[in-house]
């Protein structure tokens, strides 16, 4: 379980926006299963601010929290411009309720209570629809990423990785024809207060290019990493 943030994803960061402690951390352990990271923040000030200012890649938010709600939130993040995910989690059913949050900018909406596996699937779900992926399973030539089981194949051939390696793969596919820093990579592998040495990062791609093999992840020097697809 990550420490509440003092100070802020699915290979990718997610931010957890809840003010009851027990199902922020329950939601957390999911989330992480799942192969994401996850932090936790329980106020609407702090939220406002470390997701404003942070690099999340989705974010699971509560609409009635203390201090700024949910929904006056997600409308401030919009109009600064952020554009990750939000998948609202609220105890409010009402249809105008979800309207309101769909229009100011929610991707889905999960009332309480929820099976916790609906909520890992619908943040897998706006998770790829963000990076263009219509389909659990992201192929980028002969590499394989299934998201909901995560698992990786490369030539159909399992790939044992890893949690930390499996991250790394999965963020970069997610992200393929793009070049990603070390820092980039650091942002999104590690939590808040977790490892952010970028020669950790380093280690790390060159133990996953063994499991993979020479030529999936490419090094662009001075600038970071790539996994490109050959079709395009």
């Amino acid at each position: 379980m990550p420490a509440p943030f003092h100070k802020r994803v699915p290979v990718m960061r997610i931010l957890i926006v809840e003010d009851d402690v027990r199902i922020a951390e329950d939601v957390s352990k999911a989330v992480q299963a799942a192969g994401f990271v996850a932090d936790m923040v329980h106020d609407g000030d702090e939220a406002w601010f470390i997701g404003g200012t942070e690099p999340y890649d989705a974010v699971i938010l509560d609409l009635g929290l203390p201090g700024i709600d949910g929904l006056t939130i997600l409308k401030r993040w919009r109009s600064e411009g952020h554009r990750f995910p939000v998948l609202i989690l609220t105890a409010r059913s009402a249809w105008q309720e979800r309207v309101d949050g769909i229009d100011a900018g929610a991707d889905d909406y999960l009332v309480k209570p929820f099976q916790i596996q609906e909520l890992i699937a619908r943040l897998r779900a706006i998770v790829r629809r963000a990076a263009g992926h219509a389909s659990t399973a992201i192929q980028v030539g002969s590499l394989n990423v299934d998201t909901r089981m995560m698992a990786v194949t490369v030539n159909e051939t399992p790939v044992q990785l890893s949690p930390l390696e499996y991250r790394l793969v999965a963020y970069l596919a997610h992200n393929q024809d793009r070049v990603i820093t070390q820092a980039e990579l650091s942002e999104h592998l590690y939590a808040y207060d977790g490892e952010k040495d970028s020669n950790a990062v380093e280690v790390l791609v060159g133990r996953v290019r063994r499991k993979l093999g020479e030529g999936l992840i490419e090094t662009k020097r001075g600038f970071g990493y790539l996994i490109s697809n050959p079709a395009t």
